[in-house]
């Protein structure tokens, strides 16, 4: 409520002569986003992304996942209203490292990050958050739309469906904004291209490596020792992660080297699940039984399962 309550209407920024033209002209491109997702797509036309919190340059949210050490089972928490989700947010970043500890000790693969946005499916306005200013034009637009779309279509007790579906369509409809306003052999179409084919690439390298994994657990008996669990898993993981570095990446030679020393642990694994496992579906959805034409996809997703 406080980030909710001190946000600032855009017209503000776009009228204070101190506010940087550069993010000026970022406030006006999510404008064109939302009335794009409005008018192209039939995404619910909210009053949302029409005000701005200054962030300062600090983090504002934290959200904290995890998983069992030897099987990709995500913990749950249950919420009025949405029903059972595999994600805990903060806005307090004390709470959240709390939380972190706590499951930690109880023995799960535990994650903590901070989200590029979030959504309170309508229930409040949700503002544009400063720092979001920063992404280049087709990551806003991807974030923008992911988010108007739990405000659209959200099942309850459904989280790998509603996010899969959001970051399917807030991707797939990137596409569409920015080749109608800059066109497809511009710089924003292209960089958008690259960076979205290395992402679906590695998406779909993690994802495989989650099924193998998840057969590795499987194999684990009671006989075994945790620490020799552990060892096998570690091993598994650092496969994983090395081989990625065999992935055809536009403009990246090693992506291994993102972790370091800190391999990712089960919670990493499933968020790939939640987010990008059911994008293939999606896709063969769209193109066989709506002939590309995501705005009809929308609506008959929106019209098949009541909102909430």
């Amino acid at each position: 409520m406080k980030i909710v309550m001190n946000a600032r209407p855009v017209e503000e920024f776009l009228l204070d002569p101190q506010f940087p033209d550069s993010l000026k002209s970022k406030l006006r491109l999510i404008d064109e986003i939302r009335k794009f997702a409005i008018d192209s797509l039939g995404l619910k036309d909210t009053k949302n992304y029409k005000t701005l919190y200054d962030q300062q340059g600090k983090e504002v949210m934290w959200v904290v996942t995890a998983s069992a050490p030897f099987k990709l089972e995500p913990k749950m928490w249950d919420f009025p209203i949405v029903g059972s989700v595999p994600y805990k947010g903060y806005f307090d970043i004390e709470k959240a490292r709390k939380e972190r500890d706590r499951l930690q000790a109880e023995g799960y693969d535990v994650s903590m990050r901070n989200p590029g946005g979030w959504s309170t499916l309508g229930w409040f306005t949700d503002p544009i958050l400063s720092k979001m200013l920063n992404r280049n034009e087709g990551d806003l637009a991807s974030l923008i739309i992911h988010e108007m779309v739990h405000s659209t279509v959200f099942i309850k007790d459904s989280v790998d469906f509603n996010e899969n579906l959001a970051s399917f369509i807030g991707d797939t409809a990137s596409y569409y904004f920015l080749a109608s306003k800059y066109g497809r052999e511009s710089k924003e179409y292209i960089k958008y291209l690259h960076e979205d084919q290395n992402y679906q690439i590695y998406s779909d390298h993690i994802l495989r490596g989650s099924s193998a994994l998840d057969s590795l657990y499987k194999t684990f008996t009671d006989q075994e020792s945790d620490s020799i669990k552990r060892e096998k898993k570690k091993a598994f993981i650092q496969k994983i992660i090395s081989s990625m570095d065999t992935l055809s990446l536009y403009d990246v030679k090693k992506p291994s080297a993102r972790f370091g020393n800190n391999l990712p642990n089960n919670a990493y694994f499933m968020s790939y699940r939640h987010y990008q496992s059911k994008q293939h579906i999606f896709t063969d959805e769209l193109d066989l039984k709506f002939k590309g034409d995501i705005k009809k996809y929308i609506r008959y997703l929106s019209e098949k399962d009541p909102f909430l």
